[in-house]
């Protein structure tokens, strides 16, 4: 099964529509796809993931394996509720927490700043696609995702690495869940594998990214604010016996006070007196539906006397 890739680079020329097309169905039928040409610099995404990669090396990869969870697997025993990764998370905004990290260099950090700069544009250039997508004005995604104050939206990366494994079967790298946020934007190993998203009745295995590429899953929230049309999508990580796995998920993600709802637009009309449908049903039966349904919702909850049994 060959997962959606949406070409940003066709998003100004006479590809767009066709671009935007392949953009919505990935997020309705899919709830996951990769972006090639998305103009963050080829060469910022691999610096960051050396450096990850190193820190990793130095400060996290000798205490994984002395953990108890190693020593779970070493006795053949198989754990249900531990994660085989080893992870921290950084806040970017609305304030960054990332010299806290212990022993982190300010290598590190400034690289990672320059990433999140650069990612921080893609999230909202896709959540204004999105938003368009679904009929919206192109900052709905975004102002939803803020506080009242206007404050937001949030961003934040967790890192991890999902260790060598002596026996994969034994243990999940990453258990089975949906993202409760907004937009996930993945930078993720070149050869290793073992993310997963459930499809159709199948697990989907996503390829190691290759040529810069992001990769992109939607959010418990993004599936709220679009009435369902977009899809948050369960998905897993498994461990792999031969070699260990780099993921920087960074996500787009509500603040906290921020106040969720479907948009107005994408509902379904309600509490509405049936007569009143009825009689503009009379007017508009041989035309759309669409705009009959958002009539009905501008309608006030009157009381419509009718004795019309129109069919």
């Amino acid at each position: 099964m060959t997962i959606p890739v949406i070409d940003f680079s066709t998003l100004n020329g006479d590809k767009r529509s066709e671009t935007m097309a392949l953009l919505h169905e990935a997020c309705q039928k899919w709830g996951f796809f990769m972006i090639e040409n998305h103009d963050i610099d080829a060469s910022l995404t691999e610096k960051v993931k050396k450096l990850v990669n190193e820190y990793y090396e130095k400060n996290l990869k000798d205490g994984f394996y002395k953990s108890e969870l190693v020593k779970t697997l070493e006795k053949q025993e198989k754990t249900f509720d531990k994660d085989w990764e080893a992870t921290f998370f950084i806040w970017h905004r609305p304030k960054s927490n990332i010299k806290e990290i212990p022993n982190i260099s300010d290598e590190l950090c400034n690289t990672m700043d320059e990433y999140i700069a650069q990612l921080i544009l893609l999230a909202e250039k896709l959540s204004e696609l999105m938003s368009e997508n679904l009929g919206l004005e192109k900052t709905f995604i975004k102002k939803s995702f803020s506080s009242p104050n206007g404050i937001g939206p949030v961003m934040g990366t967790k890192v991890a690495k999902y260790p060598q494994c002596p026996n994969p079967k034994l243990v999940r790298g990453l258990r089975e869940h949906t993202d409760a946020g907004g937009i996930i934007l993945l930078l993720q190993d070149d050869k290793v594998g073992g993310l997963e998203f459930y499809k159709d009745g199948k697990w989907v295995e996503i390829p190691p990214s290759k040529n810069n590429a992001i990769f992109v899953n939607t959010g418990d929230q993004i599936e709220v604010l679009s009435n369902g049309l977009y899809k948050s999508v369960v998905h897993r990580v498994m461990p792999d016996k031969d070699g260990s796995r780099l993921s920087m998920a960074s996500f787009y993600n509500p603040i906290g006070d921020a106040i969720i709802a479907p948009a107005p637009k994408l509902l379904y009309p309600s509490h509405y007196c049936y007569g009143d449908y009825l009689n503009l049903y009379g007017k508009t039966k041989f035309g759309e539906k669409g705009p009959r349904f958002e009539a009905i919702k501008n309608m006030g909850n009157g009381h419509a006397h009718t004795n019309n049994n129109i069919v």
